[in-house]
């Protein structure tokens, strides 16, 4: 049921969209007063707060099946309206961007320093979370586009929040660089199925599939959208950017990097899954490079000594697990509403389960993470070891965190590794899409990647909690956190626990719905969602999976010294990081020498430039084209005095290139500027010929002003070569203006643009023509530059005003 609706829902939506960006716009305005009455991120904790609230009202609604659309016309001439849509889909990440958001805010006013500067902590916050609504939202393509590309500016400016430090700039760098390569892929995809589809919106592009599946463009719109969707979402092989954005405060990763930016792209597979989901070539690249991203992301984590990068590389394989299902559960767009496809569509059920359990541990692991290297003084495991007896509550939290991450009861992630196991061995049976024996791979790729898992979540809590004590090689005494500091991770630890005792609650109210948006042709999302069990019989493959797990991991963990050299084989000259390092620099390089060529600061190039570039492209399409149209029969007549001015200028316009003066060349220059201003007269334009002789007027004084400063003598005549190459690219460039002007003169293919004016300009409210282009049509180009001179002005004062501050010396890198 799609309910069109105003009144409260408007304003919620509305709400939700705009009141974190309100928020980012009053804290530099209000933090100098606040922080003297309170700590700044508490009137930032009501903003998330707020809206996780308002949208619980609308659980009941949409677990009914209730979409809720409403559409403001923003560019309606070009189909792009700010429609906001409301449906199970939307509500589950809506519900992860607010309630992650307020635990992260409230983590943060205990991890960080009031020393730090927080109002551009928190403004950043608040515009990344304000984006990241407007992603899951937005139902126009072109609006979502908007908003993917503001979370890339808003997380590059939260990853670089300590930007003294060289690895948080260039952090910050990578993320920004694959991510937004990645988003303009998709926007040239988006723009590929409106040319299909003729429409921007998202609803009825999937009503139309049908329709735009045969369409050429078609495919490669499908390969150019999951482009974006895998850089934003760290898939292989543009995970590498994950890893070194660890360099973020941990309020940041917990957020951006477990539950919110890097979920975009799987916002947007999910989303686009009744578009393309029938398609092989999108069963096979979703499916396939999350395996391979579950895998190449869990086999890294066992090798990382940080924390944070280790969980980086869980975050990368954890994307894939969810990627892949998504993959395995589009079998079911191609079987259509069969009872027998229902199996393969529970694939997509796992996904969206993990989607929600894995932001409930990692977000809990991460802020443990925090709290460690926050009351420790140090991430790195090799000087960690032995904490449990003084932090013994973090402790817990990084117990219940990493068995739920490694899939063991009595936590979230065991269900849903139950069902990604269950999806897996169900695929083997797929005769679509020509898989064949290929299915063979998909269980035995989940399984040795969960293996890897395991250890990797064993090596969290034995390295940093186990084990003896290293005091000499710590720099603070150790205690627990401050119980603020523990209240959000030990909420998501209720979480992990509270839903694998009741699971069928989060399937029915949550769950259940985001099923219906995913597989809206299905009759009903009941027969979609499947009853969430812990146990399956002792016969059952997925546990015997489990087991295998269990039993493998474990000794792989106790032997771990042993081949874990066996990493030493991959080369550091050889990975992903690598290559990426060297594409850079030879691009900056190539660049940078390419840039040297042309900016030789000489104005007479530059204008070269300009000539020859205007004489191949114009000219080029003249001469190669059919536009070349001349027709002089019902021309009027060229008047004697008509004749006599062009003359007066083509000799004013020769001799000044020989004047030997400066003030030659400008006087002649102004018989140039008052003949043109003499054509508006004979043309009937006096309000033209006014300007251009006030214009001209103007500049023949300043001109006379500047040269009282200035030798008369000309510069030194240049070689005669440099002469006749000026002269022949003049040549050419008069002969192409002229070329045009009488083309364009008797051009007849299309419908002149002077009906147009004609039409519009009564209701601009002009009275000529001519009034209307300058007042109203040719302000939008003045608007522009006038944003361009306001961005260049605030820039400038910026940097006037700016003054340098002593960093905090334990950030200094």
């Amino acid at each position: 049921m799609i309910l069109i609706v105003g009144g409260f829902y408007l304003l919620t939506i509305l709400i939700a969209i705009l009141l974190p960006f309100v928020g980012a716009a009053l804290i530099p305005l209000l933090y100098k007063r606040l922080r003297r009455v309170t700590h700044l991120g508490w009137f930032v904790l009501s903003v998330p707060l707020l809206l996780f609230l308002l949208l619980i009202r609308y659980i009941p609604q949409v677990a009914k099946g209730k979409t809720f659309i409403h559409t403001y016309e923003w560019i309606p001439s070009f189909n792009i309206n700010f429609t906001t849509y409301l449906d199970g889909l939307s509500m589950i990440f809506g519900l992860l961007i607010t309630g992650v958001g307020s635990l992260v805010i409230l983590y943060s006013i205990f991890y960080l320093s009031t020393k730090e500067s927080l109002h551009h902590f928190y403004c950043y916050l608040l515009l990344f979370m304000g984006a990241m609504l407007g992603v899951v939202f937005s139902d126009n393509l072109m609006v979502l586009y908007t908003f993917w590309e503001l979370t890339s500016v808003s997380s590059f400016l939260l990853i670089a929040y300590w930007h003294h430090r060289k690895a948080s700039r260039a952090g910050a760098k990578k993320a920004m660089i694959i991510t937004v390569f990645g988003g303009l892929s998709m926007l040239a995809g988006f723009l590929m199925l409106y040319v299909a589809s003729n429409t921007f919106s998202i609803r009825d592009i999937v009503a139309n599939v049908e329709v735009i599946r045969d369409h050429a463009l078609f495919t490669p719109a499908l390969i150019l959208i999951l482009l974006g969707a895998f850089t934003k979402s760290a898939q292989f092989p543009f995970h590498i950017w994950l890893p070194d954005a660890m360099e973020a405060p941990t309020p940041v990763s917990a957020y951006l990097h477990s539950a919110t930016m890097v979920k975009a792209g799987i916002y947007l597979v999910a989303r686009f899954s009744p578009v393309f989901g029938g398609e092989a070539i999108w069963f096979w690249l979703v499916s396939t490079i999350g395996l391979v991203t579950l895998f190449w992301g869990s086999f890294n984590a066992v090798r990382q000594t940080d924390l944070k990068a280790l969980l980086a590389y869980s975050t990368v394989s954890q994307l894939g697990l969810i990627m892949s299902l998504f993959g395995l559960g589009s079998v079911g767009h191609y079987y259509g509403y069969a009872e027998s496809s229902i199996i393969y569509t529970q694939a997509s059920f796992a996904a969206l389960f993990h989607l929600v359990n894995h932001s409930t541990f990692k977000g809990a692991l991460f802020m443990m993470v925090g709290i460690v290297d926050h009351e420790v003084g140090t991430r790195d495991i090799r000087r960690l070891g032995g904490l449990m007896a003084f932090m013994p509550v973090t402790f817990t939290i990084a117990v219940i965190g990493s068995l739920s991450m490694a899939g063991l009861p009595p936590f979230n992630g065991f269900l849903s590794k139950e069902m990604f196991f269950a999806a897996v061995l169900a695929i083997r049976d797929v005769e679509a899409f020509t898989i064949a024996d290929m299915g063979l791979l998909f269980p035995i790729i989940a399984w040795v990647a969960s293996v890897f898992t395991f250890v990797y979540s064993m090596i969290l809590i034995s390295r940093t909690f186990l084990g003896k004590l290293q005091p000499e090689k710590l720099d603070k005494k150790l205690h627990e956190a401050p119980f603020g500091m523990l209240i959000s991770p030990l909420i998501l630890c209720l979480f992990v626990v509270g839903i694998f005792f009741f699971p069928n609650i989060l399937g029915h109210y949550i769950l259940e719905p985001a099923m219906a948006s995913i597989y809206p042709t299905f009759p009903t999302a009941g027969e979609l969602t499947p009853h969430i069990h812990a146990w399956h019989g002792i016969l059952s493959p997925e546990l015997w999976m489990t087991i295998g797990v269990i039993l493998i991991g474990t000794i792989l963990f106790k032997t771990l010294k042993s081949w874990k050299p066996l990493y030493r084989i991959f080369s550091q000259k050889y990975t992903f990081n690598t290559y990426y390092n060297r594409l850079l620099e030879m691009s900056e390089s190539g660049s940078a020498t390419f840039t040297r060529k042309y900016m030789t600061g000489n104005l007479t190039h530059y204008f070269i430039y300009i000539y020859v570039f205007f004489i191949a492209l114009i000219a080029g399409y003249f001469i190669w084209s059919d536009a070349m149209v001349f027709n002089f029969d019902n021309d009027s007549v060229v008047e004697y005095y008509e004749l006599i001015l062009v003359f007066v200028m083509i000799f004013a316009a020769i001799w000044m290139i020989f004047a030997k003066g400066r003030v030659t060349a400008m006087l002649l220059n102004g018989v140039l500027g008052y003949s043109i201003a003499f054509f508006f007269v004979i043309f009937r334009a006096p309000d033209l010929a006014l300007t251009q002789l006030v214009v001209e007027s103007v500049t023949t004084a300043l001109f006379l002003l500047c040269f009282k400063y200035l030798p008369d003598l000309m510069p030194e005549a240049p070689p005669k070569k440099v002469q006749w190459s000026k002269a022949i690219i003049s040549i050419f460039a008069g002969a192409t203006v002229t070329i045009v002007g009488l083309a364009v003169v008797h051009y007849d293919r299309f419908e002149s643009v002077a009906i147009y004016f004609n039409d519009s300009y009564e209701l601009a409210g002009g009275s000529n023509i001519v009034n209307t282009i300058l007042g109203d049509f040719r302000a939008f180009d003045t608007m522009l530059e006038v944003v361009v001179l306001l961005i260049a002005g605030l820039g400038v004062y910026t940097l006037i005003k700016l003054k340098p501050r002593k960093e905090e010396a334990d950030h200094e890198n």
